[in-house]
């Protein structure tokens, strides 16, 4: 991938907050072009005002399909290019996956899912004739395992998972990088307001309980840096091999590792049975 220099564009979907807010604060610092998008344009102003030259707000909500093609067209149109696409519009749910009514699940699928992907889908063919650029989706510790009371969450981010690992290998020829990024727990918005808390079915209080009592007791105490967080994704797209996935925090790194070496142990205590399914034997 090209070096980074005045010139190259940066854009960030859900930039009025979280991750968004701190990638386009550091993108802005490193005299980058940020395209800064939105559900309401009003939240981007401040962020304009810090530097008129290089924002470019967009009011875009990633769940309308006319509103991302108005707002590619017109980043297309006033800069000529993405360079970086980051999909990092989204909310978490907590409950159980019963506790959790089914428009619910649809539309947290909608916004962390279909929405990434309406995104990809409008602005790859722009990158594709650039023959440069990168995709970077952001997900979670929990696009990579589960816990208890993140089910609709957790499916929405593997689904994303999925859906970027395939990416990586179709969009790599036209070269164009693909990342995931799984943080832990950054200290954003994504356990006040942004996490919505499900409707308690009593069966489930010592279950998930733990789970609700920790997302609302972990706002504004987590140990993550958004802006460090930043840092180490542009570090990692610059790098000569980018990861396909970044973990980020070391809460992060401990539990993907040890989800990750139970699986491997699952896998070679049950080898035998699973390989013993050849037709006719």
């Amino acid at each position: 991938m090209k070096k980074f220099n005045s010139d190259t564009v940066w854009f960030i979907t859900g930039a009025s907050s979280g991750f968004g807010k701190s990638l386009a604060e550091h993108a802005i610092s490193k005299g980058y072009k940020v395209v800064a998008t939105a559900r309401r344009k009003g939240k981007l102003e401040e962020l304009k005002a810090t530097a008129p030259e290089q924002v470019l707000p967009i009011q875009m909500d990633v769940t309308n399909r006319a509103q991302v093609q108005k707002g590619i067209q017109e980043v297309i149109n006033h800069w000529g290019k993405i360079d970086v696409l980051i999909n990092n519009a989204g909310y978490g749910i907590v409950g159980a996956l019963e506790e959790t009514p089914e428009d619910e699940l649809r539309k947290q699928m909608e916004t962390n899912f279909f929405g990434a992907m309406a995104v990809t889908q409008e602005a790859l063919p722009y990158m594709r004739e650039a023959k440069s650029g990168a995709v970077v989706n952001m997900s979670s510790m929990g696009g990579n395992m589960s816990f208890g009371g993140f089910s609709a969450y957790s499916a929405s981010k593997f689904a994303l998972e999925g859906a970027s690992e395939a990416l990586a290998q179709e969009v790599a020829p036209f070269g164009i990088k693909t990342m995931i990024v799984e943080p832990g727990a950054f200290r954003t918005e994504f356990a006040g307001d942004a996490l919505k808390h499900m409707p308690k079915i009593a069966a489930y209080d010592e279950i998930v309980g733990g789970t609700r009592d920790f997302a609302k007791g972990m706002h504004n105490t987590q140990e993550g840096d958004p802006r460090k967080a930043a840092e180490a994704i542009e570090k990692a797209l610059l790098a000569e091999n980018t990861p396909l996935r970044l973990q980020l925090g070391k809460d992060s790194v401990d539990a993907i590792k040890a989800h990750g070496e139970q699986l491997l142990t699952d896998l070679e205590i049950w080898r035998e049975v699973a390989e013993n399914t050849v037709f006719g034997s």
